[in-house]
């Protein structure tokens, strides 16, 4: 991380070593964009795809107007503690439902991952069904009244994806390894769960946090401490690739989902992909989310989480848009090189969720938020010690 942040020294920086937190080893992908964040109009436009456009602006800070102060006033008495209690309740029963499936039972544990992901039987049919259900219940509850879903894309995307990954009219048809999505919220894995309840990739943190932790153990996630730089990551890299092929190979495997941008967006922009969900060389399932909006937009964007949710819960109605685009089968040069792979998705799933690219990523939207801390030279706990 210190690495990422050197372009704000005045001193000349070293070349940065590549992030080992990162499945992609590019050192473009860990140097920042901007040399100087001193002016934040200028990093706005340098880091569009994380700017909040809504009416409550950066950090949810911004003046609103008389009427929106009246609307979110009446909603803060009204649908915010209302919606609190029941998604609350909700929680805690599948939280109790999992903790009846998963007693007497060992969750597995190797390469400091644990979970319950192998549980079959009964207790995983009841994970599962209960798990999508109460998905679907929590997505109600926040205003997430209908969902637009669009599968198997147009036939543009059924072309395209048979343009650079095809699969032979010889083969037989091959089960995907891997859901790859782009990442705008956390109601995104909320989507997923309610959808097809994949394991997922989440910080090591999650797994201690009351409630949520035994639940993200029985969807089966994949732990990862993204600060960390010791040599363990390369462990965390090689289960990711292990679940994505024995979700290919074996149906009855728990299938996985996974953000390769490694960061949230303003939904507007696809930045840079990580190549971990395409290291497997199977082929994968791409989803594009949209959150359309009027007031407050549901992308998780230089706003704390527990103002996200006041003013998620404070709206009456959320949209969500989603497109499941067809299998996307590598071509043997796209195995061979995973990037090319990852790129060939990526510039897929932009055109057709009419989507713009972007270069950027995780570093400069450090500095961004840095920035927007009022903080001109950088996060003072990420501050560089002189050589």
């Amino acid at each position: 991380m210190e690495s990422e942040l050197r372009g704000f020294n005045t001193k000349p920086s070293k070349t940065p070593q590549p992030d080992p937190t990162h499945d992609d080893a590019s050192s473009r992908d860990d140097r920042p964009l901007l040399t100087s964040a001193s002016n934040v109009l200028e990093l706005e436009k340098k880091c569009a795809a994380y700017v909040r456009n809504d009416v409550y602006g950066a950090m949810g800070r911004g003046e609103l107007l008389l009427m929106e102060k009246l609307q979110l006033g009446i909603a803060f008495v009204t649908l915010l503690p209302l919606r609190t209690i029941l998604v609350m309740t909700v929680l805690v029963v599948y939280y109790l439902i999992c903790r009846i499936c998963t007693l007497f039972s060992v969750p597995n544990h190797g390469e400091g991952q644990e979970d319950y992901a192998h549980l079959g039987g009964w207790r995983r049919t009841v994970i599962l069904r209960s798990g999508r259900f109460l998905s679907k219940t929590l997505l109600f509850l926040v205003g997430f009244y209908r969902i637009n879903e669009t599968h198997n894309g147009s036939k543009n995307s059924q072309e395209n994806s048979k343009t650079a990954g095809t699969l032979q009219p010889d083969e037989p048809e091959q089960r995907p390894g891997a859901i790859v999505s782009n990442h705008i919220s956390y109601l995104d894995v909320l989507y997923h769960m309610s959808s097809s309840f994949p394991s997922f990739v989440a910080k090591r943190s999650v797994a201690n946090i009351p409630l949520v932790g035994l639940i993200s153990k029985c969807l089966g996630c994949v732990y990862v401490q993204r600060e960390s730089k010791s040599s363990d990551f390369k462990g965390v890299s090689g289960v990711v690739t292990d679940r994505v092929r024995k979700a290919h190979q074996d149906e009855y495997a728990p299938k996985i989902l996974l953000f390769p941008e490694g960061t949230t967006t303003n939904g507007d922009y696809l930045i840079s992909f990580k190549t971990g969900a395409f290291l497997a060389r199977a082929p994968v399932v791409p989803v594009i989310l949209k959150y359309p909006y009027q007031r407050f937009s549901p992308a998780w964007e230089s706003v704390t989480g527990m103002r996200h949710v006041v003013f998620l819960l404070c709206q009456f109605v959320n949209h969500m848009e989603v497109t499941w685009l067809p299998v996307y089968y590598p071509s043997q040069l796209e195995k061979d090189d995973p990037k090319l792979y990852a790129n060939n998705v990526r510039r897929l799933m932009a055109s057709e969720g009419n989507l713009i690219l972007s270069d950027i990523g995780l570093a400069e939207k450090r500095i961004y938020l840095a920035t927007l801390n009022g903080n001109n030279s950088m996060p003072s706990v990420l501050r560089q010690k002189d050589d």
